[in-house]
């Protein structure tokens, strides 16, 4: 005689899975960190980070990019892990929904401070402004496209709208780690077109690898 509850087995995850999770930890650790230190600030907390008027002036989309970029980027990696999906269908789909929706309200409310903050030339010029536009208005899309790839049982072209569109999303990241090996190799603070340059290449390479990562990593089962 079968019991009618049986128990779920426990989701284990690979250890390749495992070193994923962590990289990607520290990779968003820094960014993340710091956008939650500055929704601290503006929820009243004492100021810690440099001030920003901006944040000043209109807190609300600061702090609602900064919360679903960091559900975004946090949760959105456990989508790739091939255990998950096999173990836990259920949880890869209500996780699925939250990231879709974090990774939207990230894109809008990034598209909103681009647009209508007030930025000096130093910080952004017009060829980041309109690579910001264009990736914002993008990862939409993707995220989009996405759900009713899924729905339509194309799961080859779901997922790959979802690495594209988190690449996107992990804009932030690679932008860090430019910034700061640029200061420790140069010694001072990029500004003007330089800074626009580093952060659109940090756009670059994360898109490159998404596409590395599609063709040799999604594809391939696909194949055999």
């Amino acid at each position: 005689m079968t019991t009618a509850n049986r128990k779920a087995p426990k989701l284990s995850l690979g250890k390749p899975e495992w070193v994923v999770l962590g990289v990607i930890f520290v990779y968003s650790f820094i960014p993340v960190f710091g956008g939650l230190i500055r929704v601290f600030e503006l929820a009243g907390g004492p100021q810690i980070a440099p001030e920003n008027p901006r944040a000043s002036f209109a807190p609300t989309p600061i702090i609602l990019h900064i919360l679903s970029s960091s559900l975004f980027c946090m949760l959105g990696v456990l989508q790739f892990f091939p255990s998950l999906r096999r173990q836990r269908l259920a949880a890869h789909r209500a996780i699925g929904r939250v990231v879709a929706a974090a990774g939207c309200f990230s894109a809008l409310s990034g598209l909103w401070m681009t647009h209508f903050y007030a930025f000096p030339e130093t910080l952004q010029g017009a060829p980041l402004y309109w690579v910001r536009m264009v990736l914002g208005a993008s990862m939409i899309a993707l995220i989009i496209w996405a759900v009713i790839a899924i729905r339509s049982r194309k799961s080859f072209h779901h997922s790959a709208s979802m690495v594209r569109a988190y690449a996107i999303g992990q804009g932030a990241s690679t932008q860090t780690f430019l910034g700061v090996a640029w200061i420790i190799a140069v010694g001072s603070e990029a500004m003007g077109p330089l800074r626009d340059g580093l952060m659109i290449f940090a756009w670059m390479v994360n898109l490159l690898g998404a596409e590395i990562f599609i063709r040799r990593v999604l594809r391939s089962p696909q194949r055999r």
